[in-house]
């Protein structure tokens, strides 16, 4: 097989599967170790892929954040169902911060008729909230309007005098080396000081999060309990990280 379509062979692989093993490669292609070590350094030097420990990741886009519309249609069923989980989680009388985002928004119809006070940094969501009629704070700061969330110093200012029972935190990108990440360092910013007020923080991360890395992290995997649902050939690699919890309803 030539260079170029072993390349194509591994790219498709990579998109479809996050991550792929160098033994798989060598079986599947019919090459040697060598030969796949070479592919896997070309790639990463052209910038497709990262290697890892036994083969290679899918590479994000580190710098561009998708907007709100185009994240509610991804990987709908997975969100839905980790917001089940999540929203489980809740005592009545609790105080929580939802994060602004559409995995997070997720869990907002499920919130319905707790007796719960819901802190947050999404305009839609703090929308939504009110529609739902759940009691509902909304941080002062600026709008950034990709994600609609709310960011600055006066946001941070504002939250460091909270205390959250919850914190439900949306991600990027879940990673073993590089934790948890998203591409704006002012939402990385507010993302870190929900984790420090909160008693306990969930994040909600659908398996293409996994392998993942952008711009700004906001806390290591062990910060938080991390939701997430099946996570097939990725889960050999997150098998020894105690705070990864998969979804099985």
């Amino acid at each position: 097989m030539l260079t170029e379509e072993r390349h194509r062979y591994i790219k498709a692989a990579l998109r479809q599967q996050g991550v792929v093993k160098a033994k798989d490669l060598m079986q599947a292609l019919t090459a040697s170790e060598s030969t796949i070590r070479r592919d896997l350094q070309d790639l990463e030097e052209q910038g497709a892929l990262r290697r890892i420990h036994g083969g290679a990741e899918r590479l994000a886009d580190a710098a561009v954040e998708p907007s709100v519309r185009e994240k509610a249609t991804r990987d709908l069923i997975e969100k839905q169902r980790i917001a089940k989980a999540a929203a489980a989680m809740i005592p009545n009388h609790a105080t929580i911060f939802l994060d602004a985002g559409t995995s997070t928004g997720q869990m907002i119809p499920l919130l319905v008729g707790k007796d719960i006070t819901v802190v947050t940094t999404g305009v839609d969501n703090a929308s939504q909230l009110a529609d739902y009629q759940v009691a509902t704070r909304m941080l002062p700061g600026t709008v950034k309007p990709a994600t609609k969330a709310l960011i600055g110093a006066t946001t941070a200012h504002a939250m460091a005098a909270c205390h959250f029972d919850l914190a439900f935190l949306g991600t990027n990108g879940v990673h073993l080396k590089y934790g948890l990440t998203t591409p704006d360092e002012e939402e990385a910013a507010i993302k870190r000081v929900a984790i420090e007020r909160a008693t306990q923080t969930v994040v909600l991360a659908d398996p293409s999060k996994f392998g993942q890395v952008s711009f700004a992290k906001f806390g290591d995997l062990a910060d938080a309990t991390i939701l997430t649902t099946a996570l097939g050939q990725l889960a050999q690699y997150y098998e020894d990280q105690p705070t990864i919890k998969e979804v099985t309803n």
